[in-house]
């Protein structure tokens, strides 16, 4: 059996060492000297328990956040969406613009191109998200300046999950004519229409309802679109 003189004239046992000041080791009873070095070497293991135990923490929360549901939104360079003007393409991206895709698609969504302003003109129109916040952009002829702005709205609010781990952003925007206007107000009602002589955007909560956003004398008015 193994013992440490401590004090003169004083055996202690090796197996007796006591646990003091919650260093989780077993202190000595020894002289002064022993006895810091034995608790200064327990605090640094701790030092290090705690640094290790905070390192695997942080790359819990990274794998737990890259596993949420907004994480999983697929988000499309202004400049991946085939077909869109170039100095449309580098205001949204000038902007911080990404285009959250609807899910499942086979191409490219949520910018389109219209005659939202007036017949015979083509206006493009972009749901650009910035922040977990995504708006329709409508760029009046084309031109880069002074777009509208309407309709912002939390991406994690269009998240549908339909089975287990599988998630889909159900946001979409489309251009919709007089017919499609008439017919939904037709069907569900609201407030008396001005005269519809230009296009509409549709903007949908995919497989559940939309609505129509149409331009008139200078203001967005919100039309029943599908229920």
């Amino acid at each position: 059996m193994a013992y440490v003189r401590s004090q003169p004239n004083f055996l202690a046992r090796v197996d007796d060492w006591a646990d003091w000041d919650g260093a989780g080791d077993k202190a000595l009873f020894c002289p002064t000297p022993c006895y810091k070095t034995v608790v200064r070497r327990n605090k640094n293991t701790n030092k290090l328990r705690l640094v290790t135990f905070a390192a695997a923490f942080a790359t819990f929360a990274a794998v737990l956040f890259a596993r949420t549901p907004q994480a999983r939104i697929v988000q499309l360079s202004p400049a991946a969406i085939p077909g869109v003007p170039a100095n449309v393409v580098k205001e949204l991206e000038r902007r911080g613009c990404t285009i959250p895709q609807e899910a499942p698609t086979k191409t490219s969504s949520n910018v389109i191109k219209g005659e939202f302003a007036k017949p015979g003109q083509t206006d493009w129109a972009a749901l650009c998200s910035v922040n977990g916040v995504s708006t329709i952009l409508v760029f009046w002829n084309g031109s880069e300046k002074n777009p509208a702005a309407i309709a912002p709205m939390e991406d994690r609010i269009y998240i549908q999950g339909f089975k287990k781990d599988q998630f889909s952003y159900s946001r979409g925007i489309r251009t919709v004519a007089k017919d499609f206007i008439l017919r939904h107000h037709d069907t569900y009602g609201g407030p008396k229409l001005p005269p519809i002589n230009h296009q509409g955007i549709d903007d949908m909560f995919v497989g559940k309802a939309s609505v129509v956003w149409y331009h008139h004398n200078g203001q967005w008015l919100k039309l029943a679109g599908r229920d």
